[in-house]
């Protein structure tokens, strides 16, 4: 079963995949380290607004997260074919999309920001979250623009040096929601923003040294040298194009899970705590997975500009196998380690009471995840977003929400009925996507799909 094609091709999938998932990691552990500290040091109420303001915020940024997902398997094609013109367009083309989804979602987030009243959720949470979620949508800005930078670090199997810079920029965040909180070192106290105002520094300092390394580094001189500023208008709709279902398949997965915050906020502000917590253990796990997914795309977009059958599925299937691996251990550790995991969160006993079988459907959902997220990567490598965009849509919003509200308020499940229909639907869109990917890479689609990119 295990060739030495596909040893090798699992070992290159993994190199890959490690640096991604540390940067993946970056993206949702700044919100897990400020709920961290903010429900250790400040209470439940106020870890319950953070929680829902940084999913609000984490809901609208998945359209550009998903969105610049489609650019390293551009990149990594175009490196595959040794097209440095290309290379130069697209990179120029990238930040224009990042730069419009800065717009545009900036502009949506400021109207919910004026109408947080539409989530009906209590009065306390409605006078406390908004000046936090303002904060995280501004420092959604320079993260969409870091992005950019990083999906074209990783197409051209670069990753490290986002890597090493989001590392580091998850203890400049840890350091900052400290002192700001506190108001330690002379910092001033700004208590429950303060967690918000540091992600944001972080973020903008994390997009300059990206920058600066990519501008300056030799590593890039091949792209950077005699640079045309001039933007390439095509390839920018084609970039935004693919973008935009790129980006709702993660959106509709988000969503499902914000809306699920949402009517956790209608049980109780403990529910609601307790979902937070659950749900931000999971989204660990998820962002690591989502690094299997970019890396698989890469390696298949790779192959496919090389115009390699037996590649694309080699990278496929290691991308498969290594996800599985992961989740698997992912739950056999959530389910060993579930209380001390929720007590890093907070020491409250009824909320820990809400969250522990929360966790325990946490756990068997891993595996469906991850495969659904390779799922879109691998597919995504192959240029193939629109009917993986109709899955996702059907497997949250035609089934995980619609039976969780079912089994959560009409038969009287609440937080756990919620949760098994996020479970079903995670699990309808693992299935769907990998039939998906086994009938495009029979050999008969992938010659047809050669020839209709010639």
């Amino acid at each position: 079963m295990f060739t030495t094609d596909l040893k090798k091709e699992i070992r290159l999938t993994l190199k890959l995949a490690i640096p991604i998932i540390v940067g993946q990691l970056g993206v949702v552990m700044m919100a897990i380290t400020d709920n961290i500290m903010v429900g250790r040091f400040l209470g439940k109420v106020e870890l319950g607004a953070a929680g829902i303001a940084n999913s609000i915020a984490y809901l609208i940024a998945s359209l550009a997260i998903g969105g610049m997902s489609v650019v390293a398997p551009m990149v990594s094609k175009c490196a595959a074919e040794k097209d440095e013109k290309a290379l130069k367009e697209l990179f120029i083309s990238t930040l224009c999309v990042a730069g419009i989804f800065c717009v545009v979602l900036s502009g949506v987030g400021v109207w919910i920001y004026s109408n947080f009243e539409i989530f009906q959720q209590s009065s306390i949470i409605n006078q406390t979250a908004p000046s936090f979620l303002l904060y995280i949508l501004a420092s959604n800005i320079p993260l969409f623009l870091f992005l950019g930078l990083k999906q074209f670090a990783d197409g051209l199997s670069k990753p490290k040096v986002a890597m090493v810079i989001t590392a580091m920029g998850l203890f400049v965040n840890a350091f900052g929601n400290y002192v700001l909180i506190n108001g330690a070192w002379g910092f001033p106290k700004l208590g429950f923003d303060g967690a918000a105002i540091s992600t944001f520094l972080t973020r903008l300092v994390m997009l300059v040294l990206l920058f600066l390394y990519l501008r300056y580094s030799t590593t890039f001189l091949g792209v950077f040298r005699r640079m045309n500023l001039k933007v390439n208008f095509s390839l920018t709709k084609e970039i935004l194009f693919r973008s935009i279902p790129g980006g709702f398949q993660f959106f509709f997965e988000i969503a499902a899970f914000s809306t699920a915050i949402i009517m956790m906020g209608w049980i109780s502000e403990t529910a609601l705590a307790a979902h937070q917590i659950a749900i931000n253990i999971a989204s660990s796990t998820y962002m690591m997975a989502t690094g299997f997914s970019f890396a698989g795309g890469i390696r298949v977009g790779e192959a496919w500009g090389k115009r390699s059958i037996k590649g694309i599925k080699l990278a496929g299937f290691s991308a498969y196998f290594l996800v599985f691996l992961f989740m698997s251990l992912c739950s056999v550790l959530i389910l060993a380690f579930d209380q001390f995991l929720l007590k890093l969160y907070i020491d409250d006993l009824e909320v820990i009471k809400i969250a522990l079988p929360l966790l325990s459907i946490a756990a068997f959902f891993q595996l469906s995840d991850g495969i659904q997220v390779v799922g879109l990567g691998v597919l995504r490598g192959l240029a193939d977003i629109k009917l993986p965009t109709i899955i996702t849509f059907v497997a949250y919003w035609v089934v995980a929400l619609p039976l969780g509200y079912l089994l959560g308020f009409t038969f009287g499940f609440a937080s756990i009925g919620i949760w098994l229909g996020l479970l079903a639907g995670l699990t309808v869109s693992a299935v769907f996507l990998y039939f998906r990917f086994r009938k495009l890479t029979k050999t008969h689609a992938l010659r047809k799909k050669f020839g209709e990119t010639n």
